[in-house]
């Protein structure tokens, strides 16, 4: 089943009043700024991860009749309400097997534009990957792009 392509259903907006405010417009994050959503990224990606898997044990239950079962067209909706929060923060979800989740961030290092990616099992997000690579060929950010504050002049701006 492709979680991913069946998530891109038509939503409702979510409320004024979501967990995020208002933080829709697009950026490229530092290491610091990214971190600080992290509390509301994980609780997100909790929440992620516990609809994706819902999902494919019905899936694995129901066989045929998954595409037209009411609690599947819900949980749909739940999902992709869900990575729409990601994406006003303005990261993004990639873990489709529902496993660890893994979020991209995007930022900006030495000049060229990148992806810091944080994985549910990390307590902090110190690595990136280049927007023609995955996220099996993360590295780590550069010392002297972490923890980096807005303002501060840096190489990754």
């Amino acid at each position: 089943m492709d979680f991913a392509k069946m998530t891109s259903l038509p939503v409702r907006p979510r409320p004024s009043n979501s967990r995020l405010g208002d933080t829709t417009d697009k950026k490229h994050f530092t290491q610091a700024e990214a971190t600080k959503t992290l509390p509301l990224v994980k609780t997100v990606v909790t929440d992620i991860l516990a609809a994706g898997q819902r999902l494919q044990w019905l899936s694995d239950k129901l066989g045929d009749a998954y595409e037209t079962d009411a609690e599947v067209r819900q949980r749909i909706m739940e999902l992709h309400e869900l990575l729409c929060e990601l994406e006003s923060i303005g990261c993004s979800f990639k873990d489709w097997d529902f496993k660890i989740g893994i979020v991209d961030f995007p930022a900006i290092i030495d000049g060229e534009k990148v992806m810091l990616t944080w994985r549910g099992d990390e307590d902090e997000i110190r690595h990136y990957h280049r927007l023609d690579v995955g996220v099996e060929d993360r590295q780590l950010i550069p010392t002297e792009c972490l923890r980096e504050e807005p303002g501060e002049a840096s190489p990754s701006t």
